[in-house]
């Protein structure tokens, strides 16, 4: 007699660790903002030496560090580790700038725009057919790229950069070998180095802010924290979930972003945003509809 295959099922363990990464990426722009006087690179630098303790401790806790050693071992591995670093590494720079110019709002259409780009990007280098809502809702969403580039003269390019570089992040994450916690400290682990000696030159030069204050100090620590815990949080609730929740449970946090941005920062809404945030809402919720439908369809 076969054995039975588990229930394809959402478990609530899974539903509140995935909720409390979504929240904590939501409200994350009030960290940054706090930190919006250092400059960017410097803060991105902080943050992969500061997630090390955090992600290094889980393992050692887990008792996961087996994985991670045979990765370091694996130049193929390596290679693959050090294109999702540098990946990660300029999406994280593009946001924390984003947050401290006061385009937070570009940040959450980033956010907003990465399910769309995966499925193009799926479409492009994986050949996968896209089916008619999936294609109504890619066009929709470059149609409210295409406004906002009509009325600002140019791109929004931090919401088009973050959109990129997540998009090929999670591309090239599949290929990865390793389980996400493994992953992510393999990652942070191979920008050690160049954080190191960034920073090293920043305190030579006497350009850093790590030690101007006790406050900077404790907000550049508490930036690994905010990096590692998230995603850590994050990973250990999506293997728990159902992907079609996953996919509804994403758009949190750039709503909350949005939120943000609008009601704390008191970014400017303008009419071009009013038309494309709208188209992309609207492209999102299209996407999301066939998604549910086709996860839900009866399997042979």
């Amino acid at each position: 007699m076969p054995t039975p295959q588990p229930e394809n099922t959402d478990n609530p363990r899974g539903l509140a660790f995935a909720i409390a990464a979504y929240l904590m990426w939501g409200f994350m722009p009030l960290y940054m903002k706090a930190v919006a006087h250092i400059p960017a690179a410097e803060i991105v630098a902080h943050r992969v030496i500061w997630a090390i303790p955090v992600a290094g401790a889980l393992l050692l806790w887990l008792r996961r560090t087996r994985d991670l050693v045979t990765a370091l071992k694996s130049p193929k591995t390596l290679a693959m580790g050090c294109v999702t670093a540098a990946l990660i590494s300029v999406n994280w720079g593009i946001y924390v700038w984003s947050i401290a110019t006061n385009r937070a709002l570009d940040a959450a259409l980033g956010y907003y725009i990465n399910p769309l780009f995966s499925v193009l990007l799926g479409a492009i280098l994986l050949r996968e057919k896209l089916g008619r809502a999936q294609i109504a809702a890619v066009v929709l969403a470059a149609g409210a790229v295409l406004v906002l580039w009509y009325d600002a003269g140019s791109l929004p390019w931090p919401a088009i950069g973050m959109t990129v570089s997540w998009g090929f992040y999670a591309f090239f994450k599949k290929w990865l070998p390793i389980g996400p916690n493994q992953g992510f400290l393999l990652e942070v682990l191979i920008l050690l180095p160049p954080a190191l000696g960034y920073l090293a030159y920043l305190a030579t030069t006497g350009q850093g802010h790590f030690t101007d204050s006790p406050g900077n100090t404790w907000l550049l620590i508490g930036t690994g924290v905010i990096t590692a815990v998230p995603l850590i949080t994050y990973a250990n609730g999506a293997k728990l979930l159902r992907l079609s929740t996953i996919g509804i449970l994403q758009y949190i946090a750039p709503t909350l972003i949005f939120l943000v941005a609008v009601f704390v920062f008191d970014e400017p809404f303008g009419q071009a945003r009013m038309i494309a945030f709208p188209m992309i809402w609207a492209a999102l919720v299209i996407y999301s509809v066939a998604l549910w439908r086709q996860l839900r369809r009866p399997k042979p």
